[in-house]
């Protein structure tokens, strides 16, 4: 750790499931109740709209029951005490990373509490429902969508990304499936770059075998941790 500047994190949906958000590719998970065509495409929102408010509106009141948990909360601290740079990049539309008081978060897919106006391309908090199709804050059309990123479109913000792996010391991926594209190629890319890579993972996922290390179990366990351990050499 005494040569590492700069850390570049990964986090998924399993950072988030205990605190009782519910991941999609688990037994009894999201896509198990829902069928991803049906729910998560451009083409779903434009065929059936209403079932997909309904499905993001109960996702988007869900979230704001949830309290961050001690897998959050230590990369909080991290992102207070770590004197170089450091990036959470999140595949997750949940806001825990930052009420656990996490700073330097990207949400590569978009947030629940935000809405996404069509017409006039803004974003603005949002925090109730859209089945009711209410209008935009900004400019008054009735054109709100959540703004999540569907399969299907880009995620946000790639090129500050991949800046951020070209210059990477060490990437760590936590509670993901690396099943997603283009976040499971991560780890590659922060690799070809010279980059150390750590998963933090409950077991080992589809693109364990790219990382050079990997350590299983809760991320409640697992996170706190390994965080102890890079502050405590980084001191």
């Amino acid at each position: 750790m005494k040569d590492i500047r700069n850390i570049v994190i990964l986090s998924g949906a399993g950072i988030s499931a205990e605190s009782g958000i519910d991941t999609f590719r688990s037994e009894g998970g999201l896509w198990e109740r829902h069928r991803v065509e049906d729910v998560a495409t451009p083409e779903a929102f434009a065929r059936d709209p209403d079932l997909v408010l309904r499905f993001y509106d109960m996702r988007r009141a869900a979230i704001q029951t949830k309290e961050p948990n001690a897998a959050h909360l230590a990369l909080a601290r991290l992102d207070a005490e770590w004197p170089g740079e450091l990036l959470i990049v999140t595949q997750n539309v949940d806001n825990l990373h930052e009420r656990a008081g996490a700073e330097r978060v990207l949400h590569m897919h978009g947030e629940h509490l935000l809405a996404w106006c069509t017409a006039c391309d803004t974003r603005s908090p949002w925090t109730g429902t859209l089945i009711e199709r209410p209008p935009c804050p900004v400019c008054g059309e009735r054109a709100l969508r959540p703004d999540v990123v569907w399969f299907g479109e880009m995620p946000y913000r790639m090129d500050e990304i991949y800046a951020a792996l070209r210059e990477a010391d060490l990437f760590v991926s936590i509670g993901t499936s690396g099943a997603v594209y283009p976040a499971a190629g991560f780890v590659r890319n922060a690799r070809e770059m010279g980059a150390h890579t750590l998963e933090l993972n409950l077991e080992p996922s589809k693109g364990t075998r790219w990382f050079e290390e990997a350590r299983h179990g809760p991320a409640t366990q697992i996170v706190p941790a390994w965080v102890d351990e890079v502050l405590s050499a980084a001191s």
